[in-house]
């Protein structure tokens, strides 16, 4: 007997007829004779429509009844399921944060899990019990309703899995794994039988989709095997076609688990498009000046990714100043402008420069740290192209490039090919 905890995204729960067929997945999985937890998103566009409701209500709506309104998605979901698993002979029932319960921080809209009781959760499963659980959602200490920030399921199926001590956390998604970089881009791409939670932690931060950064991070923590399937592979109601947890997706595990893990130079290549480029000009160029502009921005929790600082110059006399480029999400454009703004009497720069016509560009692999020459042939082969390079960024097994974004499909499907990650073409 395996514990196993399964997630289950909002595209998979759109729906009654699609819970249904999740519940026949549950199903097929607790008749294996394993202890089973499910975590449930909202179902497609639920969400959205909840925070506009909130921003109708009031543009400065209080955070802790906007968290009671958001999470009533989930709640509709792990109910609907139970019922639909009942409905098929599993006995199921549905498990609020607050009833577990998930404890959570008070960063209300974005709360962290602290700790998760499962002394209810494993009488439950004791008892042959298929435990539904919202995603997204927690508890304060002062029994307020949390939510974890958008995509915090994720978040919220792995914290589960370690609390349970699970022996794996099945991620259901509309993508059958993990992929060496979009298919939509590159045809040719590869699905990854396995992928290391550094690789994937740096692989989400930098774009991909797949997986909520947290969850990730979580994952390695807590050492989680986390799987990646697609919900849409195959017809529970058993039409012939193989099941998504039949083949075979994607495993996020240690390194310990990947065999010759320094001979795959370079694991995936991700790309952003939501970044802002912002340049202050005529920074003065002296101790302090720097760290006048991150301030402000650390203050307004803007996280900033490239920095660059060029050569000081003469700006005025005998004054020396310099240019300070840097980018931040797209979405927090105008609240980054704002608080440079204000602070523009301490900083002391001349323009405030702004750019979101760009893209970042990341090649990401554990072999980096024993291969040398993989930023040179990443530069060499967008250089070959005509592509000019804005910013760049690295990491011990990453190296980020901004571009323009209209050359984004270009950069990703040369460097694909540059680093030998195009599958072989069918016999």
């Amino acid at each position: 007997m395996a514990r196993i905890v399964m997630k289950f995204g909002g595209t998979s729960m759109a729906g009654i007829e699609r819970i249904r067929s999740v519940a026949a997945r549950v199903k097929r999985e607790a008749a294996a004779g394993n202890q089973v937890a499910v975590v449930v998103s909202a179902m497609a566009g639920e969400t959205d429509r909840l925070v506009g409701f909130c921003r109708e209500a009031s543009p400065l709506y209080d955070p802790r009844e906007y968290d009671v309104v958001v999470a009533a998605g989930e709640q509709v979901t792990s109910g609907l399921l139970a019922i639909a698993l009942q409905a098929i002979g599993v006995p199921a029932r549905s498990w609020l944060g607050w009833q577990l319960p998930i404890n959570t921080d008070d960063a209300f809209a974005k709360a962290r899990i602290g700790t998760i009781d499962t002394a209810a959760l494993d009488a439950s499963l004791a008892a042959g019990e298929v435990a539904v659980i919202p995603g997204f959602q927690g508890v304060s200490a002062d029994g307020r309703i949390t939510t974890l920030g958008r995509g915090g399921s994720d978040t919220s199926a792995v914290a589960v899995a370690a609390a349970m001590k699970a022996d794996r956390c099945d991620i259901y998604t509309d993508v059958d794994g993990v992929y060496t970089t979009d298919p939509r881009i590159v045809p040719r791409a590869r699905k990854l039988a396995k992928v290391t939670y550094e690789e994937m932690l740096e692989l989400a931060s930098v774009g991909a989709k797949v997986l909520q950064t947290r969850s990730v991070g979580l994952a390695m923590k807590e050492k989680v095997r986390v799987q990646v399937l697609s919900s849409f592979t195959g017809d529970a109601d058993g039409d012939g076609a193989p099941m998504a947890d039949t083949l075979p997706g994607t495993m996020i595990v240690g390194e310990e688990e990947i065999e010759d893990v320094e001979r795959q130079l370079i694991t995936g290549i991700a790309h952003d498009k939501n970044e802002a480029k912002i340049t202050l000009t005529s920074v003065p160029d002296k101790p302090g000046s720097v760290a006048a502009i991150f301030e402000p921005l650390a203050a307004a929790n803007i996280n900033v990714d490239m920095i660059i600082q060029n050569i000081a110059h003469r700006s005025s006399g005998s004054t020396s100043a310099t240019d300070v480029t840097f980018t931040v999400p797209a979405a927090d454009l105008p609240r980054s402008i704002e608080a440079l703004n204000q602070a523009r009497e301490t900083i002391g720069f001349g323009e405030l420069i702004h750019d979101t016509r760009v893209a970042k560009i990341s090649v990401v692999g554990v072999g980096m740290r024993s291969h040398a020459g993989v930023a040179s042939t990443m530069f060499t082969t967008l250089g070959a192209r005509g592509i000019n390079i804005q910013a760049i960024s690295t990491s011990e097994i990453k190296v980020s490039v901004l571009i323009h974004e209209d050359e984004t499909e270009l950069a990703v499907r040369v460097l694909h090919t540059a680093y030998g990650l195009d599958a072989e073409e069918a016999a």
